[in-house]
């Protein structure tokens, strides 16, 4: 037996989470089984725990989008037991039963091994959101960043908080935008040397170009926010992409990316290819200040999930919510 945090939908189509015991035969097809030690919270689990189920596909369901464990079993020759790994993506805690239990069955081509020098529960504080903004990261070194500030938008938050302060132990100048001012000392600490606040960002303007500012921006939010930032980069400038919490539209002119040669890169973690995913543990194991990371993270229970659920889409949770699964 072993606990879960279970959510269901009844004949009303209300959905309830609550903490239930279950049996390893309870578990989704997989060739490998997981014991789970960390999982984390984010937005996409606050959609699935949520009232409306969000994003999932079928109930009963365990949500959870990532994890971090030990091998307790393995069809699959590329993992024995005893081995740590984690995983991201792959629709995990959407399509099929995730990191809220303390056990997890998985296709072992969705993990990836631990790498050496960061433990399961460092990986579960950098979780999905620091795997993107590593993502990010290196697409706009790919492209090459420019000098001058690299901007992060919704910094505050969980991509935004790891690429703070990855870009900053890089030796970046960080302008971080928050709409939340109480932040500020939180992002000084991560190393942003600027703090911008979202209105000065937001400000309606009817130019396509304004002064050339940022050499690179890491952005969490999209929407407006997004259209205003490209208007806003210097000459050759990339944008990398991860959010979509400000709306899927894009109210912009192709006038930034004419006149002024900006690269919209678009980050989507949760179906890389196996080397890079390898590739980006492999990068946040060596170049994310682990002090600094531990400044993020706030520690849950199972018991704790259903109210960070709900205050994770108000927008009331800061940093990194670790999930200790044996707590």
């Amino acid at each position: 037996m072993f606990n879960a945090l279970v959510v269901t939908k009844d004949d009303e189509g209300k959905t309830h989470a609550a903490v239930q015991s279950l049996t390893l035969d309870d578990l989704p097809a997989g060739n490998v089984t997981v014991a789970v030690e960390f999982s984390t919270v984010n937005y996409k689990d606050g959609l699935c725990i949520g009232p409306g189920g969000g994003l999932v596909r079928n109930y009963p369901h365990v949500p959870g989008i990532d994890f971090a464990g030990t091998v307790e079993a393995s069809d699959d020759d590329r993992y024995k037991p005893g081995d740590k790994v984690v995983l991201t993506g792959w629709r995990v805690g959407e399509a099929h039963w995730g990191g809220y239990g303390q056990k997890a069955r998985v296709n072992a081509d969705w993990l990836v091994p631990l790498p050496e020098g960061i433990t399961t529960r460092q990986a579960m504080a950098v979780g999905t959101a620091g795997f993107t903004a590593m993502l990010a990261v290196m697409a706009l070194e790919a492209h090459g960043i420019k000098d001058g500030p690299v901007l992060v938008t919704g910094a505050a938050g969980g991509v935004g908080s790891v690429a703070t302060a990855i870009l900053s132990n890089l030796g970046h100048e960080v302008a971080a935008v928050t709409g939340r001012p109480e932040t500020a000392d939180y992002l000084k600490d991560l190393g942003a040397t600027q703090i911008v606040a979202r209105e000065d960002i937001n400000e309606t303007t009817k130019r396509p170009l304004e002064a050339e500012a940022w050499g690179g921006c890491v952005d969490a939010v999209g929407g407006d926010m997004l259209a205003r930032v490209l208007g806003q980069m210097k000459y050759g400038a990339s944008v990398s992409a991860v959010g979509l919490a400000g709306g899927a539209a894009l109210p912009a002119t192709v006038i930034p990316f004419l006149l002024r040669g900006v690269n919209l890169l678009g980050i989507d973690s949760v179906m890389q290819p196996y080397e890079n995913r390898v590739a980006a543990w492999k990068r946040i194991a060596s170049d994310l200040p682990m002090e600094k990371l531990e400044a993020m993270v706030q520690p849950a229970t199972l018991s704790d999930l259903p109210q960070l659920g709900r205050d994770i889409l108000k927008g009331n949770v800061k940093g990194r919510v670790v999930v200790d699964l044996n707590a």
